[in-house]
């Protein structure tokens, strides 16, 4: 399955997270019908293979344990492409014009597909890198825990 290979993406290939011509709309499909068999939510990044600030996250996140871990136990991670070749001007549109914030962008799906988060990673950066504290906060706020009504009890 596409989802799969490209959230196993790792450190050494990172210049090739992005494929421009990849159809994301049914990549995305795939990851959510996944995410749902799983019981996890999709994590799609989107930028392109050009974006330095892209490539250093998955790299930060990959090379830290705790932060590759929370990813692995709670998403699919599709990593959508925005380029000259391909902007995935729909896929964009469809959640809510996200390359509004810059790259990379965060959009969190449901096991259903519907958005219900969209990250500007500026507000996880901390100088030329990323926090490991703001970053772990945000995969911990938009968790599969934090998204159950189960745990909200009165």
């Amino acid at each position: 399955m596409l989802a799969v290979s490209i959230a196993k993406a790792g450190v050494s290939d990172s210049a090739k997270l992005y494929n421009p011509s990849a159809n994301a709309t049914d990549d995305i499909a795939a990851a959510v019908k996944q995410a749902k068999q799983e019981n996890k939510l999709v994590l799609i990044q989107a930028g392109g293979n050009w974006c330095g600030w892209c490539i250093r996250f998955n790299k930060f996140v990959h090379e830290d344990a705790q932060l590759d871990s929370a990813v692995k136990a709670n998403y699919i991670v599709y990593h959508l492409n925005y380029s000259p070749e391909n902007r995935n001007a729909e896929v964009f549109k469809k959640y809510g014009y996200a390359q509004r914030f810059g790259f990379p962008v965060f959009i969190i799906l449901d096991a259903k597909g519907n958005r219900i988060h969209t990250q500007n990673s500026a507000y996880l950066e901390e100088g030329k890198g990323y926090s490991k504290k703001k970053v772990l906060e945000f995969f911990g706020q938009w968790s599969v825990a934090a998204m159950d009504p189960k745990n909200y009890k009165d």
